[in-house]
């Protein structure tokens, strides 16, 4: 898919970093998409598989080439989207390799670095929730991505996956709290909508091991938790210790090669419309004032004004799939929407809409001439 970067620049807020945090509610994981601005280099940490369309959307829409996809440790919660990523980008695959899983192309160790451009995260072994827990610390020490192994206000439990509280409370004291207090620390999950921390705010707050706890306050507590098994753990670790790779091939839609936009909507290349033009049916739904006018209109094209596409619905013939146009792509990315919906499984928006369409130099009828 060819896409036209913006300026990370300003999406970074004028700084040398992007950083983007997403949500998995279903599993309460957060998965973060790291880029060095001037290269356009990125990271993925810690996917989950069922997001893989939403974080490869916003992957391509930001323009950012992807080095790698690597995970704070092999989840007991849900399953990692590397595979996905790996498939859909070229990038490697990172994990620890006391985790021993298979796929991996990126095999880490306490003390590796992780380059994307021109910035790396260092990998630090925070073992004790699971023995191939490491945490990811950015470059300059300004922000480190803990996964299970420190939440805010709380850790990572230590009662399978070979945990061990001594071991989990040497790996916070020593691998997190030694960074600077000031370093923001972003967990691997959270369900109360807490999104960030730093190493001071944990070391005075953490009930687990925070203020004047010691290793026997912290191990007492951990010991008797008593929590039950996470729910996904009989599919989510056999598919972890495979990098996310499925068991059997994916089933991918087949009347179209579709991207779904950051926002969702399935989206077409105007390329790929182009070349299938006679197959489909294009439904414009710009006024006819529009239609006419000096932008043009794609031949043989439906137009039904998106006011009155509910009314009109049934007017879109069956037997090929809809692809809906606008000048933009903003409206008919709405009547998109609308016909989903309403039931209709082979629909895309034009992506850009006509105006892409015409920058791609393919032809407008009745178009202006400049």
């Amino acid at each position: 898919m060819t896409v036209t970067p913006i300026s990370l620049t300003a999406a970074a807020g004028g700084g040398t970093l992007l950083l983007r945090q997403l949500f998995d509610a279903a599993t309460g994981t957060f998965t973060y998409l790291l880029a060095d601005v001037p290269t356009r280099k990125g990271v993925l940490i810690d996917s989950v598989f069922e997001q893989h369309s939403r974080d490869l959307s916003l992957i391509h829409e930001l323009g950012i080439e992807l080095v790698a996809s690597i995970d704070t440790h092999a989840h007991a919660d849900h399953v990692t989207g590397s595979w996905l990523m790996h498939e859909a980008t070229g990038c490697a695959i990172g994990l620890a390799e006391a985790a021993r899983a298979e796929n991996v192309t990126l095999p880490l160790q306490h003390g590796d670095r992780v380059a994307f451009g021109n910035r790396f995260v260092e990998v630090r072994s925070t073992p004790g929730h699971t023995d191939g827990c490491v945490t990811f610390v950015l470059d300059d020490q300004s922000m480190a991505f803990t996964g299970d192994a420190l939440l805010v206000r709380g850790c990572g439990r230590c009662d399978f996956q070979q945990g061990n509280a001594h071991t989990l409370w040497s790996s916070i004291t020593e691998q997190i709290f030694s960074l600077p207090e000031a370093c923001l620390l972003y967990p691997g999950h959270d369900y109360t909508g807490r999104t960030v921390s730093s190493v001071a705010e944990e070391k005075a707050f953490n009930a687990r091991l925070g203020g004047a706890a010691t290793e026997r306050d912290f191990v007492g507590h951990m010991q008797n938790m008593k929590l039950p098994h996470p729910h996904k753990i009989a599919e989510a670790l056999p598919g972890n210790m495979r990098s996310g790779k499925p068991r059997e091939p994916r089933t991918r839609a087949t009347w179209a090669p579709l991207h779904r936009s950051y926002a969702g909507l399935p989206e077409l290349s105007a390329a790929w419309v182009a070349a299938h033009r006679s197959d489909l049916t294009i439904l414009d739904v710009r006024s006819p004032e529009e239609l006419h006018g000096p932008d043009g209109f794609i031949e043989g094209s439906l137009n039904i004004p998106l006011p009155e596409l509910e009314a009109r619905r049934q007017e879109i013939p069956s037997g090929k799939p809809v692809v809906v146009v606008c000048h933009s792509g903003s409206r008919s990315a709405l009547a998109t929407q609308q016909l989903l919906k309403e039931g209709l499984s082979e629909v895309a928006n034009l992506r850009g809409g006509l105006s892409h369409w015409n920058d791609e130099g393919y032809p407008l009828k009745g178009a202006a001439t400049v």
